[in-house]
């Protein structure tokens, strides 16, 4: 395998799990799977061995959240800590993290960018695969997306139709198409055809292959990038890296893997994360008469969450918040924070 400089993107609010998840703790600095180990720190150990250490190691994330950073990963080196002066999402992110990766290591450096909140327990089995998509990269100049095998219909997920055959070992393959989170209808027919992924977000790719078709496809970004560097990073457009540059590239591969993953996308991944006692999924302090199929997340340990005749439903207790919402209406959670920026005392739960 070439050499890889992992990219861990922690950039992100985490707006889902709020109230656990606040603007100043947002999810990827917190502990949901009963361990005292957070997302970020879990993300940066699976990948300290690809990069062979914690000098090859980068992190994107926004400037607030330098001081959290450094305290959950203090052997990162300071000059890797890339700090975002205002989130424009994945496409910017990527886009200077590439250039200055590029400036410093060169610019046939093998990046590979990485969510800092995702779940992936099988650590080695992860690090297999994404050995394999370095060298996917690197044989055939190819952005290689990881795809995931979908398990269910999800509508919450980008899909990723696979093309012609690039490889056979690994079996990897040209994109076809790129389609965000369709309708049940549709989803359920990509699940019926066979040849569809989930998109991860994660992608390994040389740094001049990126650049030439972050040129061709997305320079309103790269160019003030490449000109200004961070200091025109509040005036380029706000947009994803797949909307700016994976759906329109034809140097797109992907590589099918099947370890077990969750985006950790909302209160509803605590079920596929913590099990249950086979009635409700529980972390901290709860008693219920005729309670099913809930899930109840107290995070002081001094309280106590009693419920009595419920079903399907999310309680979450933190701090001075406390969130109750019926399990299939959790993806509506932003909305109500919209609501409570508006006043002005609410607005300081945040």
């Amino acid at each position: 395998m070439a050499g890889l400089v992992p990219v861990i993107l922690a950039g992100g609010r985490g707006e889902r799990f709020w109230p656990l998840s606040r603007t100043h703790r947002p999810k990827q600095f917190l502990c949901l799977d009963g361990t005292p180990q957070s997302l970020l720190q879990a993300t940066a150990e699976r990948l300290l061995p690809l990069g062979g250490g914690w000098g090859n190691l980068w992190v994107v994330t926004a400037g607030a959240f330098a001081p959290l950073v450094q305290a959950q990963l203090p052997q990162l080196p300071p000059e890797n800590l890339l700090l975002e002066p205002e989130g424009r999402d994945t496409g910017p992110a990527v886009t200077w993290a590439t250039l200055e990766i590029a400036r410093c290591c060169g610019p046939e450096t093998v990046i590979g960018f990485f969510p800092a909140d995702h779940w992936i327990p099988a650590a080695e089995e992860f690090r297999v695969m994404v050995r394999q998509g370095v060298d996917l990269a690197q044989a055939h100049s190819l952005i290689v997306t990881l795809g995931i095998k979908p398990t269910q219909p999800a509508t919450g997920y980008g899909y990723i139709q696979q093309g012609e055959s690039i490889s056979q070992d690994p079996q990897a393959y040209r994109v076809k198409r790129f389609t965000e989170k369709p309708d049940l209808g549709t989803a359920q027919g990509f699940l019926a055809a066979g040849g569809y992924h989930w998109n991860g977000g994660m992608f390994i790719f040389p740094a001049t292959v990126a650049l030439a078709e972050l040129a061709l496809h997305a320079s309103d970004i790269l160019t003030p990038l490449q000109q200004h560097g961070v200091a025109a990073y509040t005036r380029v457009p706000r947009r994803s890296i797949d909307y700016a540059l994976m759906e329109h590239t034809q140097r797109a591969g992907v590589l099918p893997v099947a370890f077990p993953w969750d985006d950790l996308g909302d209160w509803n991944a605590l079920e596929r994360l913590l099990g249950g006692d086979g009635k409700n999924v529980t972390h901290g302090h709860h008693v219920g008469l005729d309670t099913y199929g809930s899930i109840f997340y107290n995070s002081q340990p001094e309280e106590l969450i009693v419920t009595i005749g419920l079903e399907d439903l999310v309680v979450v207790r933190d701090g001075k918040g406390t969130l109750i919402a019926h399990k299939s209406r959790t993806q509506e959670l932003k909305q109500v924070l919209a609501i409570l920026r508006q006043h002005p005392y609410y607005s300081q739960l945040l």
